[in-house]
């Protein structure tokens, strides 16, 4: 397949009963991984929330909506930040590629008191002609011109990727692109408090992927060892082809801009696209 960059060395097969003994074997591992997992998600239940006193405001397909009514009549929300700067030409192929699984979860998460928000820095025009290609249907709306993605560690500012250094996954590093990955947990008590309860970046989004889930089931994997950037074999779902081909010596390349969408706000400029280089495995790479 052209699709594929591994070769797999030749199989070890056994007879039914040796087969059999190492899948039991690798099932004690598996079982400990689900309660070492169980447990990891009642301590992140368990961490201390902080309250929202911010008002954040986003432009959505029937106007504008406050951050509390965001939640409609439930009281969690899970927010996904999605990588869709002011005046870029396509949401980023590797984000795409994760909010391809929301549209199937989400009226399962509705019905568990649970709403799932996707948010962008672009002007809802620009989120809407993309959402209609894509042929997504979750709620998705625009933070242009306001702080919420920058108090969530989501945009940077020009300044602050021209200092080499931003405050991203919990710690300064290097990031070429003015937008970052990244999901926040919301809570709403009845008194319309808003608490901050969770936020992920990087591999912390991994289980939000489905379909990595299901790569790793299958012998060759992920198949993304051999490749300067991890998910360098992602497309648009649109964009896949029978004969397409994945270069593993091709780099990032951010999205390109079609212009200045507008002033963004308390003083921030836009951003000129980032340079190609192999930075946004923020789902494939380390944590």
């Amino acid at each position: 397949m052209a699709s594929s960059t591994m070769k797999l060395q030749q199989p070890k097969v056994v007879s039914q009963a040796e087969w059999l003994a190492a899948r039991k074997e690798h099932l004690t591992k598996e079982k400990e991984f689900t309660r070492l997992r169980d447990e990891l998600s009642r301590q992140r239940r368990e961490l201390p929330w902080e309250k929202v006193d911010k008002q954040y405001v986003f432009d959505g397909p029937h106007g504008q909506q406050t951050l509390a009514g965001l939640f409609e009549k439930r009281s969690q929300m899970v927010v996904y930040h999605f990588m869709l700067g002011p005046g870029w030409s396509h949401g980023c192929q590797s984000r795409s590629f994760l909010a391809d699984h929301f549209d199937g979860a989400a009226i399962h998460l509705a019905n568990r008191d649970v709403t799932l928000v996707v948010v962008s820095r672009a002007p809802l025009a620009e989120i809407e002609t993309f959402k209609k290609r894509m042929g997504w249907r979750f709620k998705w709306v625009s933070s242009f011109g306001g702080d919420f993605n920058y108090d969530y560690h989501v945009s940077f500012t020009k300044d602050e990727i021209a200092s080499g250094q931003v405050f991203y996954n919990y710690g300064m590093e290097q990031f070429p692109s003015e937008e970052a990955p990244g999901a926040s947990v919301f809570y709403k008590d009845g008194a319309g408090e808003i608490y901050h309860t969770y936020s992920t970046y990087g591999r912390g989004l991994d289980i939000l992927v489905g379909t990595y889930n299901l790569l790793d089931l299958v012998p060759k994997g992920r198949d993304e060892d051999g490749l300067a950037f991890s998910m360098s074999w992602v497309r648009h779902h649109d964009r896949y082809t029978d004969g397409y081909f994945v270069d593993p010596a091709q780099l990032y390349v951010s999205p390109e801009k079609s212009g200045d969408s507008g002033v963004l706000g308390k003083g921030r400029q836009p951003l000129s696209p980032p340079s190609t280089q192999n930075p946004l495995s923020a789902i494939s790479a380390p944590i």
